[in-house]
């Protein structure tokens, strides 16, 4: 089980289960795509440069460009979860999806001056894949998920048919109130919020959870070259979000008691997010020989412009404890007999991602120090820290979120600081050239960006493949395996350590990378 974090009223000042922590999380632990290239070589990318993945990592990279070319880069994306919970282990169904990689064109042209180069560059890339498929049930004689509800509502202040009918409550804790999931009862002279679930021993849960979409950028970036010793360069990424979740929570009795107020109770939600931001990137490479190259690069938080849509039903089994219809009622039904027009399952806000810092260096072998377009080959290495306890979010157009009209996004940001922290990745690769043909391996590692300890929580890939270059044509293919562990935790309370699910992803990409010179 795991101390989450503070979520004390997290959810009373807005129509909560819009912004939590775990939104901030999933824009900013990401694995970006990328050519077939980069993608074989680890992703390290931060000081070889001379590929249009450059634009992403270290814009500088593009000075190396002496010619033009033209790149596209298409994939295949397998990978399938298996999840542990409650000591009952489950394997998901492999999600199979199409992977942008890099793709584009970069322009070099000469400068004014002897010994200056430029090289402008515009492409496109996926740099988060959101597409995947978890399942998890376990019995817990811990906690219910109708525990956040009662939360919730008890710190309302609300009556039953107040909160039912009220905007500021979550979706979910309204259908509990209206379906008799939650309820008050005056318990030792006083009058309490309890959940029917709690009354029962031992409960199965059962989550079945799939999420797709991505982030995909659109980067413009330019970059010079002095004398081929040092390169500057810099971008402007476009980021595009587009992520959709579909979960279906259920939660029944296991103890063959028919008379306890409770048999079971399934909750159903769609949420999306869609929306785009602004970023910059600015490195440096410094060639002091053939054989060597340094490279340094800093990515600026991107500022997102988000909308989320939420849409939800619940249907609940109290035996005997009401005489209502235990049918589903949905968000919309809801609204419609609350007579809240129009529905408020849609958010506005400002999502702010981390900083990135990368250093990296190479060593090119083969050429000796006369000619460098005749070394044999290289070996690359990027370290790059993430700044993942930073994210934060704000109110649309209210520039950071600090005024008192944020005080819901202040309590979700104090959270994210909580609950994350800093996180580094380490990339390294190398490549082997043999005339027309070239062999190229690597792998990356990322740390855990969360606070609590004792979490197996990582990710990892292990990448290979070859290119083809001749008379201005080339082809790489690439094969990336991925060894991911995360964690799951399907509700939070503040009165209890939280329970989780061990997600474990195994699977891999294919890329597939043709170009041309011109």
């Amino acid at each position: 089980m795991l101390k989450y974090f503070p979520l004390l009223g997290l959810f009373v000042c807005l129509q909560a289960a819009a912004q939590l922590p775990e939104d901030a999380l999933r824009a900013s632990w990401t694995t970006p795509s990328g050519t077939a290239r980069q993608q074989a070589i680890g992703g390290a990318m931060g000081s070889i440069g001379g590929d249009l993945t450059s634009g992403y990592t270290n814009p500088a990279g593009l000075g190396l460009y002496k010619v033009s070319e033209f790149v596209l880069t298409p994939g295949w994306r397998s990978l399938k979860d298996k999840a542990s919970y409650q000591g009952a282990n489950q394997t998901g169904a492999a999600v199979n999806n199409f992977n942008l990689g890099t793709s584009g064109a970069v322009f070099a042209y000469g400068g004014r001056n002897p010994g200056v180069s430029n090289a402008f560059a515009i492409t496109v890339n996926q740099t988060a894949n959101f597409n995947r498929q978890v399942n998890y049930q376990g019995n817990n004689g811990y906690s219910s998920f109708s525990e956040q509800y009662v939360e919730e509502f008890a710190s309302s202040g609300f009556g039953i048919e107040e909160g039912i009918g009220s905007p500021y409550l979550s979706y979910g804790t309204r259908m509990a109130l209206y379906t008799s999931l939650i309820d008050t009862a005056t318990i030792g002279g006083q009058l309490q919020v309890i959940g029917n679930p709690q009354k029962v021993g031992t409960l199965l849960q059962r989550n079945n959870l799939r999420t797709s979409g991505g982030i995909t950028e659109i980067n413009l970036a330019l970059a010079s070259s002095q004398q081929d010793k040092w390169y500057i360069g810099g971008s402007l990424g476009i980021p595009i979000m587009n992520y959709t979740q579909e979960k279906t929570w259920f939660e029944s009795d296991v103890s063959g008691n028919t008379n306890n107020d409770f048999e079971s109770f399934t909750y159903q939600e769609r949420f999306t997010t869609k929306g785009w931001g602004l970023n910059f990137k600015l490195g440096a490479i410094y060639r002091p020989s053939n054989a060597f190259r340094f490279g340094a690069a800093i990515h600026t938080p991107t500022v997102f412009g988000l909308t989320d849509r939420l849409s939800a039903s619940m249907v609940t089994r109290t035996e005997k404890y009401t005489n209502l219809p235990q049918v589903a009622v949905t968000s919309d039904q809801l609204d419609q007999i609350t007579n809240l027009y129009p529905s408020p399952n849609v958010f506005k806000y400002d999502l702010y991602t981390p900083w990135h810092f990368l250093l990296s260096g190479s060593y090119l072998f083969g050429g000796g120090e006369k000619d460098f377009r005749q070394q044999k080959g290289f070996i690359t290495a990027d370290i790059e820290y993430v700044t993942t306890g930073s994210p934060h979010f704000g109110a649309a157009g209210n520039g950071d979120g600090t005024d008192g009209d944020d005080s819901y996004y202040n309590a979700v940001n104090q959270a994210i600081k909580d609950a994350y922290k800093g996180s580094f990745v380490g990339r390294l690769g190398g490549e082997m050239k043999f005339n027309t043909w070239m062999v190229r391996a690597g792998g990356s590692y990322y740390t855990s960006p969360y606070e609590g300890q004792g979490l197996k929580v990582d990710r990892a890939t292990l990448s290979a493949g070859f290119g083809y270059r001749d008379k201005g044509y080339f082809i790489d293919l690439a094969y990336v395996a991925a060894f991911n562990r995360d964690i799951d935790v399907p509700y939070l309370l503040n009165d209890k350590v939280n329970t989780y699910a061990a997600l474990k992803e195994t699977g891999g990409t294919v890329l597939l990378t043709a170009g041309i010179k011109f």
